[in-house]
């Protein structure tokens, strides 16, 4: 009966002691498992060391690694921008400027962004204040000034050809500021005064210059529709006369025909009494001297005629 006793709590013994060590085994598991997986977001990626040598890259999504044994080195992705400080330059003609400008850039290439440079940021901001003296030294001041887009471009292209194999892209580069010296400043100054006068002068000279062109032109129009409305006028005043002595002419021609068909009905003996009244009020006048025209004769021998053939016939009677 105690052989059996201490069999039993033997066996007890032991179960207890298997039990404990599953759970420390599934507790290890446990860490272990969620020790080997890895979140990577959209915009990261893993780089993976594995007893020192880079495997590949990993991501988006879960990743697993083993503990203690990989290495993981997580790379951003998204476009970022590093502001360059003012940098004084001297330019082609010997003018210092002061200029600072912001680089944007992004890493398109995680593997190399790890094993091919230590500290990106400053490996960029060394070469881009390197890059911009000597592309400022190349250019004139008043170049500087007006072009900051081909400046922006240039340095763009300088830069990216050095951080290509460093697997990083440069998207843009912006100038914010140029500075010149306070003297170029006082002379930009009088400068854009003395422009800003000329185009006032300019503006002004143009404004009258277009106003006389205006009147002028009113002018010439109005004097065109004055001379217009004169020939007009004297066309049909013209036309009106031309109409008048027409009608004139032939009322005057229409007298005349009418006169002449009178005067072929009248005979000699109507034309000697015309004369005889016309005579008679000569004579009726105060005035001692009378003219008797040289056809009165001619006029006087038809009534001497009839009286004589009056006569003879009373004789005959």
């Amino acid at each position: 009966m105690n052989f059996f006793q201490e069999l039993t709590d033997q066996t007890s013994g032991l179960s207890l002691g298997v039990e404990i060590l599953i759970f420390i085994v599934a507790i290890i598991l446990l860490v272990f498992l969620f020790s080997s997986i890895r979140v990577v977001k959209e915009y990261e990626r893993i780089v993976v060391f594995r007893f020192g040598r880079a495997l590949a890259e990993k991501g988006p999504g879960i990743v697993f690694i083993l503990p203690k044994i990989d290495v993981p080195v997580t790379v951003d992705l998204r476009e970022k921008f590093l502001t360059v400080p003012h940098q004084t330059c001297i330019t082609k003609d010997n003018t210092p400027v002061d200029v600072d400008f912001i680089i944007y850039f992004k890493v398109v290439n995680a593997s190399n962004s790890v094993i091919q440079v230590q500290d990106f940021e400053g490996a960029a901001l060394g070469i881009a204040t390197t890059t911009l003296r000597a592309v400022i030294g190349d250019i004139m001041l008043d170049e500087v000034l007006s072009k900051r887009e081909n400046i922006n471009a240039i340095l763009r292209t300088k830069l990216d050809e050095v951080t290509t194999r460093w697997g990083v892209k440069i998207t843009n580069v912006e100038i914010r500021e140029i500075v010149p010296p306070k003297n170029v400043q006082d002379a930009m100054v009088l400068q854009m005064s003395a422009e800003r006068n000329r185009r006032a002068v300019v503006t002004e000279a143009e404004g009258k210059k277009a106003a006389a062109i205006t009147v002028a032109e009113g002018e010439k129009q109005s004097n065109i529709l004055r001379a217009e409305g004169e020939r007009q006028s004297n066309i049909l005043r013209a036309e009106g006369e031309r109409q008048a002595a027409i009608l004139g002419a032939d009322g005057y021609a229409l007298a005349l025909t009418t006169i002449y068909n009178a005067a072929k009905q009248i005979d000699n003996k109507t034309l000697a009494l015309q004369y005889l009244d016309a005579l008679k009020k000569i004579g009726s006048s105060p005035s001692t001297k009378y003219v008797i025209p040289m056809e009165f004769t001619e006029l006087v021998k038809p009534f001497t005629e009839t009286l004589k053939g009056a006569k003879d016939n009373n004789t005959e009677q």
